[in-house]
């Protein structure tokens, strides 16, 4: 550790001391898949005590309501859990954001949800760095900053929401009021193994397309027909004739259809879209607007597309970039090489970014093999993640800003 002043040495040293590994076991150890709601509630429960140790407000705020299209086309109302929320100092003149989730991809009945040692320092385990070792990295990193002499001086409103691994519907607005007027973000999502962070991130649009037609019989009046199903499968084909360098459209999924000797006048197309840029989102949005109306008035059916692009476009505009370079500089101070490179998943911090505020997504574990029974934490970044966030917060706390 190179940290330039004794204080802020002997301060960060105490991560050592705190129980980073334990709870993350602790916290993992809870089946908390998105959709498993008794699981989410009991984690909700068990963070808002362990937040509850920093000097705040902490409440568990409920969901908003999401909508879902069915397979029958019916739009229906889908339960999430509650998310956390933590404030502490909001009259501070500088404020910064903390962002994570409590939710997994691996569902109640999902066969992994053990933790085992894989090797000395590594261990295999649902949720490990995806991301309740981030979590703990998180609450590590405010505890260090509660015993340092910049507590007073910065302000943060922490945020984890139990929607993340689907998109964050229910949590998207909770998202954008806590992002109001902060000077930078840090969400915990995990970097790679050695330590690289996510740069600049591409976009997700899903959208269901809703196809209304009209059945008639096969062999003795087809023509009266109008063919759902083969209007969905010509939208596929017209959509993913968008695909290109700059948006990846891939239509996944077709509902719908029925017997041999009928017309089908119900389908819907599951459509992704992975635009690179707003810009590559925009002319997205307008393609997808006027094949809508196209398919319609070519198939003479109904055509409703139901679907938002609800991760923008994440840049590393000038702000971003100098939030980077704090990271970057906080992390020589630790003896830490930091860079970052872009990639194509997405996460809370497009949302974030979104609102116009700077943030680094990446700062949680070590780890890898995430959303598979293969995902990893490589444990002693539990310490030196929890060094850099408090170290970079305290140096944002020291500036006034970025």
């Amino acid at each position: 550790m190179k940290a330039d002043s004794s204080s802020v040495k002997a301060i960060l040293e105490k991560a050592n001391d705190l129980p980073l590994l334990p709870r993350t076991l602790e916290w993992a150890k809870v089946n908390s898949g998105t959709t498993n709601l008794d699981g989410l509630a009991t984690v909700a429960a068990v963070l808002a005590d362990a937040f509850s140790v920093l000097p705040g407000e902490t409440s568990l705020v409920d969901p908003d309501m999401v909508e879902a299209v069915r397979a029958d086309g019916s739009v229906d109302h889908v339960r999430r859990g509650q998310h956390l929320v933590t404030s502490v100092r909001p009259e501070a003149p500088v404020r910064i954001l903390l962002t994570g989730h409590m939710d997994t991809v691996f569902a109640a009945d999902h066969p992994f949800q053990q933790i085992v040692e894989l090797e000395s320092g590594v261990l295999n385990g649902p949720g490990l760095a995806d991301m309740k070792g981030g979590l703990s990295v998180m609450l590590g990193a405010l505890q260090l900053l509660e015993q340092s002499e910049y507590a007073s001086r910065i302000g943060y409103d922490v945020m984890i929401n139990s929607d993340e691994e689907v998109g964050s519907g229910s949590s998207a607005a909770l998202i954008k009021r806590l992002a109001k007027d902060k000077t930078a973000a840090l969400t915990y999502e995990p970097a790679l193994p050695d330590g690289t962070l996510a740069g600049e991130r591409g976009g997700s649009g899903n959208f269901s397309v809703i196809f209304t037609g009209k059945s008639a019989h096969a062999g003795r009046n087809p023509d009266e027909g109008r063919n759902a199903l083969v209007a969905a499968a010509d939208m596929a084909v017209g959509l993913k004739a968008l695909h290109r360098e700059g948006l990846s459209v891939n239509p996944a999924k077709i509902d719908g259809g029925g017997p041999n000797n009928s017309v089908p006048d119900h389908a819907i197309l599951r459509v992704n879209f992975r635009p690179k840029t707003l810009e590559d989102q925009s002319l997205a949005q307008s393609a997808l607007d006027q094949m809508v109306t196209d398919i319609a008035k070519l198939h003479d059916l109904g055509v409703h597309c139901h679907g938002s692009f609800g991760r923008p476009p994440k840049p590393i505009d000038p702000q971003a970039a100098k939030l980077f370079g704090l990271v970057k500089q906080c992390g020589a101070e630790l003896g830490l090489d930091i860079s970052w490179r872009g990639t194509g998943g997405v996460c809370d911090g497009n949302n974030i970014a979104a609102c116009g505020i700077p943030v680094v997504d990446t700062m949680g574990v070590r780890g890898g093999a995430i959303h598979s029974a293969d995902e990893f934490l490589i444990t002693e970044s539990l310490v030196e993640r929890t060094q850099l966030s408090a170290l970079t917060i305290m140096r944002i706390a020291e500036k006034g800003g970025l």
